[in-house]
This record gives structure tokens, C-alpha cells and sequence, in this order.
């Protein structure tokens, strides 16, 4: 929101309760919170400040209090407040967006401060012992079946033979 489209410094209601004011000193809110005045106290303030400003609508009617606005001017208030929450979810977003772009470049994984490199040399070693110690029983047992099958093809021709040779 730009400052020249803020509201003037002073009580409003509160965004987050309804039913008490809170100061918003011209740029933004305050913790400053209060009750809603009661009668006594708007009749003392009117009494006290006979010249205050009045407020205008845009179409440059004076507010009186008590006295209701016409839908046209309620429908300008509206619009101007709508406009003002957006240009401020759009800054908000702006900064938002920009700081989770700076958090997320400076983000550095905690994994890194955890390990080392004669860890991360340990753990590739263990791998490759792995596979090679893998590949070494998987050649032993095609090694061994293929053996046994020549013993065994071996034994077969050695007793094929004895018993053509025998009448």
C-alpha cells in the first residue's frame, strides 16, 4: 500500500477482533488496543471538538453519523478498499517471494555438515566389495554347475563305453 493511499493515523476497529479499536499510526498497525467508545464518551468528544473535519464521501457528501450512506458511495468505499488489500497481497507477495528465493539459495543440506569424505570413500568401497563379492558367487555357482554337468557327462561316457565293450 502507498503511503498516500493509508488511512489518516487513528482508532479504527481491529482486524483480528471486531469488537475492540486498534491505533494504526498512518503506515501500519500498532499494539495499541482499546475498547469501542460508549455513548458518553462520543457525546464528550462531539462536545469537545465542535470544529472537527467532517468526513466526505467521494461524491462530496459530508457523513453525519447515524446518517446512512447511499449505495454508490458505499459501493466506492468498498471498491477502494479492495483495491488498497490488493496492492498490498501483492507487495506481500512480492516480499514473500523474494525472501523464499534468497532462503532457498542460501539452503544448505545438514547432510553435508554430517558426513565426511573418508565416510562418503568407506561407504563407496563397501558397494563395489559388495557387487564384486555378488559377481564372485554368481560365477562360482554357473562355474560349479557347469563342472559338475562335464564330471557327470564324463562318468555317462565312461560307463556308455564299458558297456558296449562288455558281450
Amino acid at each position: 500500500m502507498r503511503r498516500v493511499d493509508a488511512p489518516r493515523p487513528g482508532w479504527y476497529p481491529d482486524p483480528g477482533h471486531r469488537t475492540r479499536l486498534r491505533w494504526w499510526d498512518g503506515e501500519d498497525w500498532t499494539d495499541i488496543r482499546r475498547a469501542q467508545p460508549s455513548e458518553s464518551e462520543l457525546e464528550h468528544y462531539e462536545d469537545a471538538h465542535p470544529t472537527a473535519m467532517p468526513q466526505m464521501t467521494q461524491s462530496g457528501r459530508q457523513i453525519v453519523p447515524g446518517d446512512a450512506l447511499t449505495r454508490r458511495d458505499a459501493d466506492q468505499i468498498i471498491a477502494e478498499v479492495r483495491n488498497v488489500a490488493r496492492a498490498e497481497i501483492d507487495r506481500a507477495a512480492d516480499v514473500f517471494s523474494q525472501r523464499a528465493t534468497h532462503a532457498a539459495r542460501s539452503f544448505q543440506p545438514l547432510i553435508t555438515e554430517y558426513t565426511s569424505k573418508l565416510l562418503r570413500w568407506v561407504r563407496i568401497a563397501m558397494i563395489i566389495a559388495t557387487i564384486l563379492l555378488v559377481g564372485w558367487f554368481v560365477f562360482q555357482v554357473i562355474f560349479q554347475a557347469s563342472l559338475f554337468e562335464w564330471i557327470g557327462d564324463r562318468i555317462d561316457n565312461l560307463t556308455d563305453n564299458q558297456n558296449t565293450l562288455a558281450p
